[in-house]
């Protein structure tokens, strides 16, 4: 007898992550390899996170807090918000799920746009909802086709401010003057992973946009970039009491481990390594640019912690040789960018030998 399963996942191709380290190690036998493909943060954690990590190890035996309780009111004191506003995912990632699962039905209509996150789609499409894919405007989202492409069955619209692949971003004018236009019964989710990386100068504030009844606005948060907690898969996200009380509806109880509650928690008092993290990344990003100004390549312009390369080349190849020589990097063909890599920002040490190989590459 067959297996029985949901004909809906044939229309599913899993998200495939970027390989760790340890994994390519041992196919290639290589004693040392640099991943910049995941757009992780290249410092380790902050040591009050490490302190706060190995107390809470003494309590593993125990389920952690449902409610996140401290780290509620800890982000809540943070943010200047009510903890009511908040809900606490298994990264962002799953604050995207709660939100389809709980409020979009089979046959409504998602919109996400081409060239952004994969899990958009994919998360509609395991909840049999319409996916309507918007072609993207250069690099970026377009904006006036996102609002041509609304009908009567749409029901949430995915914006990635700045957007993960390309690392572009929406102004503030231009994100006010696009939900104005939104129906008022349209979900509007504001995935922000990189918004410590980018907030600052015409970048938009959105916490004012929960406050308003009369949207439908949900934001997405994380530590695993700037706060660097990554491995321990902690988000959240942002809306109005309301919408938070339907959304814990769908939520797993125990779904954030109490490790990575603790850890939150500690990388919310050290705005020292916050800052370190941010600056980091903007020297990086200067340093990478002016390299590649050098170079036959075109660097494209984002406000994350990477660097969206167009190679002009076979970009499978050139990240092959670049993994075959310890330098993990994102080849985007999934993405229908073909000849063009992704590479987050790294240490000194790794982006110089991104560099030094990457030259090698080119030349090939």
């Amino acid at each position: 007898m067959g297996l029985k399963y949901r004909k809906v996942l044939d229309n599913i191709t899993p998200y495939q992550p970027g390989k760790p380290i340890e994994e390519v190690k041992r196919e290639l036998a290589l004693k040392e390899v640099f991943k910049l493909a995941s757009n992780e943060n290249a410092l380790h954690p902050s040591p009050k996170v490490v302190d706060a990590v190995a107390r809470a190890m003494q309590d593993v035996n125990r389920y952690p807090d449902g409610g996140c309780f401290y780290i509620r009111e800890a982000l809540s004191k943070k943010l200047g918000i009510s903890g009511d506003n908040i809900i606490f995912g298994n990264g962002s990632d799953e604050v995207i799920i709660f939100a389809i699962r709980a409020l979009v039905s089979p046959g409504d209509e998602v919109i996400v746009s081409d060239l952004t996150f994969l899990i958009y789609q994919i998360a509609a499409t395991v909840e049999n909802a319409d996916v309507k894919v918007v072609p993207a405007k250069g690099y970026g989202y377009d904006l006036d086709a996102i609002l041509d492409s609304i009908t009567d069955k749409t029901k949430m619209i995915f914006i990635a401010n700045p957007n993960n692949p390309t690392g572009s971003y929406i102004s503030d004018t231009e994100l006010k003057n696009f939900i104005e236009k939104v129906p008022r019964d349209v979900v509007i989710f504001l995935d922000e992973a990189y918004y410590e990386f980018a907030k600052g100068d015409d970048y938009p504030e959105t916490l004012s946009l929960i406050e308003n009844e009369e949207r439908n606005v949900i934001i997405a948060r994380t530590f695993s970039k700037a706060y660097g907690l990554a491995g321990l898969r902690i988000g959240y996200g942002l809306a109005r009491g309301e919408i938070i009380k339907i959304l814990n509806k769908v939520r797993e109880p125990f779904n954030v481990n109490s490790l990575a509650q603790a850890a939150a928690i500690a990388a919310l008092e050290d705005d020292e390594y916050l800052k370190d993290s941010v600056d980091l990344v903007e020297k990086g990003k200067k340093d990478f640019f002016k390299r590649l100004e050098a170079l036959d390549v075109v660097p494209i312009p984002g406000r994350a912690n990477f660097v969206l390369i167009n190679t002009n080349r076979d970009s499978v190849k050139i990240a092959d040789y670049l993994q075959r020589k310890g330098i993990i990097v994102r080849e985007m063909s999934p993405w229908g960018l073909t000849g063009h890599i992704r590479v987050n920002i790294g240490l000194s040490e790794e982006n110089n030998r991104f560099f030094e190989v990457f030259e090698e590459a080119l030349k090939r």
